[in-house]
């Protein structure tokens, strides 16, 4: 069992959705509240279908080991375009959650509130021309500059970071930056965290 977060420290769960089986599936579908158990429903992509169910079967299981109490026994409540809220425990930590590909993320802080982004890196992406929508001319011409290699990862770096502070809610704050073969991870805090946050890579077996 991973140990309880540091004082005014975080941690990232990290799931590769590929290790899952369909008998897992089944479990974690029972585990989902009614509101929950409605919005997987409606979803008519399977890979989406998928990200949201392990995303909130991941937090469940990371927040259980945290807390000591069982994943199944964590209700979370539904809020249309926001994170969902915790109902149950009543005291628990910040977390935020994020999926991208086969890959599903979410991340925990005891003391402050977070928000998460992880991209799969794509080099089929044209990313000069989304840098040139999402960031403007004089980012997409800086990013040009650079070697291929180079530019993705500092495109991927800059959304990864944008849509973290998105999901936090805020521009000012503290991001931090974890590195991962596949994945542009960043983690974004209201408050700096004590420590780089730590990365808990494994599957989603409760015990």
């Amino acid at each position: 069992m991973p140990p309880a977060l540091p004082s005014n420290g975080a941690s990232i769960w990290l799931l590769d959705s590929r290790s899952i089986d369909l008998a897992q599936i089944s479990q974690y579908q029972t585990w989902l509240g009614a509101a929950e158990a409605a919005r997987y429903a409606r979803f008519v992509r399977p890979l989406r279908q998928r990200q949201f169910l392990l995303g909130r079967a991941l937090l469940r299981v990371a927040m259980g080991k945290l807390l000591e109490v069982a994943p199944e026994s964590i209700a979370l409540e539904e809020r249309p375009g926001q994170a969902p809220l915790l109902l149950s425990p009543a005291e628990g930590p910040h977390f935020s959650i994020s999926h991208s590909g086969h890959w599903v993320a979410c991340a925990l802080s005891g003391t402050t509130r977070l928000g998460l982004d992880i991209e799969l890196r794509d080099p089929r992406r044209d990313v000069l021309a989304l840098a040139r929508q999402a960031f403007g001319a004089d980012v997409a011409a800086e990013l040009e500059s650079m070697p291929l290699e180079a530019r993705l990862a500092a495109f991927y770096q800059c959304w990864s970071e944008a849509e973290a502070r998105y999901k936090l809610g805020m521009d000012a704050g503290a991001c931090a930056t974890l590195a991962h073969a596949e994945l542009s991870i960043v983690l974004c805090s209201a408050a700096p965290l004590a420590q780089a946050p730590a990365l808990i890579v494994q599957g989603l077996a409760p015990g």
